[in-house]
């Protein structure tokens, strides 16, 4: 029996997607529950797997096809018996005939170029030494090699490293070209969205962290045991006080969708993630009701599953605010660039020593700027500016995030 292998459902916020990696080739077997190919969309990657046991008989959509839901990837002959694979000598024949790459996927020859990595150098896992995109991902460089190693490796650096890693004698100009992701490409596209089709606007101020990381410093410890390991950061506390905060204000909470304005009765706020192939938002379902345990252990799982590309299209999709921080990079001050549909987002930047004026004396305190982009279709500028001078008393004070004052 022959079943088909399609793309799966995208959500209505993906169009389409890309095939990035087949880990499978024609005539091979595959187990049920087996990665077969990767989906990239300009949200998540998502693997696609093998329904029933079998061998994988036609592949359709080769690395580098655009599909769209339901589009059949390839076939399965269920039951069936793999090919006998080809004899020792013969993988090494092919090798030596066409080179080490010949026998990497399309993917792992896209990573590795982009990374600047040496195919020959690279371990394949996969039937008959195949080098997969796993096997790139997964390569670390071997040692420094003895001194007639180097000319050879030398010699081969600029036609495999980008010009901003190679290593070349002064005077070359090295250019390489490489086609953007899908997650970039969608990246772009949204932000030339933003610039062009909201009135957004920027306004600043700057809180003093001393009670915030006095109480972190008092009960970092306790907090850890209490919570089972979880860690006291600062981004639960903005959290905490931003949810407060779009209580008060709605309109900052809220979103344009044609002539109409919607606003959410919950609050959904998106924490940006940075990784290797951009910028990520996964959501905090209704926030509003999470304690800082939950803030706090919910982003640190969003952070290290965004670096494995764990992330699902689910935990991407929505949210009705959004808070960036620009400071785990070391920016001081910066104009975070809306999320649409969203009416707001929330930069967070470097705690950095300043000399304050308190009380008529001078203080070194460690401050922070703050900033709050907003669309000024919908907020004005007074609830903008009130709406951070809340997040800031907020901070300043963290008794009032308990006491909702």
């Amino acid at each position: 029996m022959t079943i088909e292998i399609k793309t799966p459902t995208f959500p209505e916020s993906v169009q389409d997607g890309e095939v990035a990696t087949w880990y499978k080739q024609p005539g091979e077997a595959v187990a049920r529950d087996e990665l077969i190919v990767d989906i990239e969309t300009d949200k998540v990657t998502q693997e696609v797997v093998s329904p029933a046991d079998g061998v994988l008989k036609e592949i359709f959509k080769q690395a580098g096809d655009t599909v769209v839901s339901e589009d059949i990837l390839a076939t399965i002959e269920v039951g069936a018996t793999a090919v006998a694979a080809p004899t020792a000598d013969a993988p090494a024949a092919a090798a030596s005939d066409s080179g080490s790459d010949s026998i990497a996927s399309p993917a792992a020859r896209k990573l590795a170029d982009e990374k600047g990595i040496d195919l020959s150098l690279v371990t394949g896992t996969g039937k008959a030494g195949r080098i997969g995109k796993e096997d790139v991902v997964n390569y670390k460089p071997a040692a420094a090699a003895p001194a007639a190693a180097p000319a050879a490796k030398a010699k081969a650096a600029p036609a495999a490293a980008p010009a901003a890693t190679l290593n070349v004698p002064a005077g070359e100009r090295v250019e390489k070209r490489v086609p953007m992701t899908r997650m970039r490409k969608r990246i772009a596209e949204r932000l030339m969205e933003t610039t062009q089709g909201t009135a957004m606007l920027t306004t600043f101020n700057e809180v003093n962290m001393a009670p915030v990381m006095g109480l972190r410093k008092k009960y970092k410890e306790m907090f850890e045991k209490t919570h089972n390991g979880s860690r006291l950061g600062f981004m639960g506390f903005f959290v905490k006080a931003a949810t407060e905060a779009l209580r008060r204000f709605p309109a900052v909470n809220a979103s344009i969708d044609g002539d109409d304005v919607i606003y959410h009765g919950f609050q959904d706020v998106s924490v940006a993630v940075s990784t290797e192939k951009g910028l990520v938002v996964p959501v905090l379902r209704n926030a509003e009701h999470m304690s800082l345990a939950e803030v706090e252990n919910t982003i640190r799982d969003f952070g290290m599953r965004a670096r494995d590309g764990k992330l699902t299209m689910d935990e991407m999709t929505g949210g009705t605010f959004s808070i960036t921080n620009g400071g785990t990079f070391g920016s001081l001050m910066s104009t975070p660039i809306l999320n649409p549909p969203q009416t707001a987002i929330l930069g967070m930047h470097k705690i950095q020593d300043r000399p304050m004026a308190v009380n008529g004396e001078v203080k070194i305190l460690p401050m922070m700027y703050l900033a709050l982009s907003y669309d000024h279709r919908l907020v004005d500028g007074k609830d903008a500016v009130q709406f951070l001078v809340a997040i800031k008393d907020m901070l300043e004070d963290p008794a009032r995030i308990l006491l909702e004052l």
